[in-house]
């Protein structure tokens, strides 16, 4: 099958992002008109790792979104479903650790990272709501959640014009530039579909994150999230980076 339903059954949509892995990136570059890289520098400063910390890029792809953080001397961890897409990744970044992993049920420790991240990822996770708990399970305590996903523009006549471009024009350069257009056809409707900046935020409140915000990029057409895991329980010694703690939490229960 080329194109996922919107009910995005994981193998179909490892599948079509396994097919349209090679030129990725590129075809990412020529549809946002470039914003692709403005936007990863504004989850980068969001995320604000330090060396000796370590953060998971959820949905990294061909880990073009992890390289900022292995450049600085971060411990990253790029995780993906799609085998395509890692075994790309791996080729061009062998010192990024690249791990295969479904978000609804990822292959690490409690407490495992200083940060978790997911960029343009979310919107092709089957169940979201159970990848934001996974992603607070494996955040340490006082540690940040950072999501970059497309969203709903904020003004009304600059929306219209945002969902002619995502329902014509957009599959019409994908004909031209991908290998698989019908993935773009799934892309624009996938974002259609998807909720907006409130929406989502209740979602992260709902799966047990703190002092969820978010900032408008582009009037709306993409959205950052911003979130915190609630500190250590009183007693309970915080962790150092690195550090793990194997304990399970209720939020992934």
């Amino acid at each position: 099958m080329n194109r996922a339903s919107l009910e995005k059954r994981p193998d179909e949509v490892a599948a079509m992002f396994d097919d349209v892995a090679p030129r990725y990136d590129v075809v990412n570059d020529v549809l946002s008109m470039g914003q692709t890289r403005r936007w990863r520098r504004i989850v980068v400063d969001a995320v604000g790792a330090e060396p000796g910390q370590r953060v998971l890029d959820l949905a990294a792809g061909t880990g073009t979104s992890s390289e900022p953080y292995a450049d600085a001397g971060i411990d990253v961890v790029a995780c993906d479903f799609s085998l395509g897409m890692l075994k790309v990744g791996k080729r061009r970044r062998p010192d990024i650790a690249f791990v295969a992993g479904d978000a609804t049920n990822l292959p690490f420790a409690d407490d495992s990272f200083d940060a978790s991240t997911i960029s343009f990822g979310l919107r092709n996770v089957n169940e979201p709501k159970k990848a934001l708990a996974e992603m607070l399970r494996v955040t340490r305590p006082g540690g940040r959640l950072v999501i970059a996903e497309f969203s709903q523009p904020t003004v009304a006549l600059w929306r219209t014009t945002y969902t002619e471009y995502l329902m014509r024009a957009l599959p019409a350069i994908a004909r031209k530039v991908s290998s698989n257009p019908d993935a773009y056809v799934y892309l624009a409707e996938s974002i259609r579909a998807w909720p907006n900046q409130d929406e989502l935020a209740g979602w992260l409140a709902e799966a047990g994150w703190q002092d969820v915000e978010y900032r408008n990029l582009n009037g709306g057409i993409v959205a950052v999230h911003r979130a915190t895991k609630a500190p250590a329980a009183p007693g309970e010694e915080p962790l150092r980076p690195g550090q793990v703690r194997l304990r399970r939490t209720s939020a992934a229960a």
